[in-house]
């Protein structure tokens, strides 16, 4: 193996690895805060932002999930194998942010609407 191949190979794993820590970090961010019952001490913006970190990781999932599914080449574009996941995260909370898909509001209202 030549130091290129070494050092792409070392910085996939090292950016793959990160992008699932990431990902997962959120996740149980979210998990901790509904387990530990601290929404009914929040107050509506930080619960808004609970929902809409929720829409954002939802459309994540669903977006990886969709692109498994799109055959690609062997020789997919290097950026892409690298910074493929991150660019759906930035897809995704701006989806959230500025789409108007409406789970985070729906969320929100259900949540309020019952007390927590």
């Amino acid at each position: 193996m030549d130091i290129t191949s070494g050092i792409s190979a070392l910085n996939w794993n090292t950016i793959n690895t990160t992008q699932t820590t990431a990902s997962t970090s959120a996740s149980n961010r979210l998990q901790e805060t509904l387990e530990d019952g601290q929404l009914n001490q929040a107050s509506d913006d930080e619960l808004m932002e609970v929902c809409k970190s929720f829409e954002s990781y939802f459309i994540e999932q669903v977006m990886k999930e969709a692109k498994k599914t799109v055959p690609t080449e062997e020789d997919e574009n290097t950026y892409m194998q690298y910074f493929g996941d991150t660019l759906i995260q930035e897809y995704a909370k701006t989806l959230s942010d500025h789409g108007n898909l409406g789970i985070a509001q729906n969320m929100y209202e259900s949540m309020k609407r019952n007390g927590l």
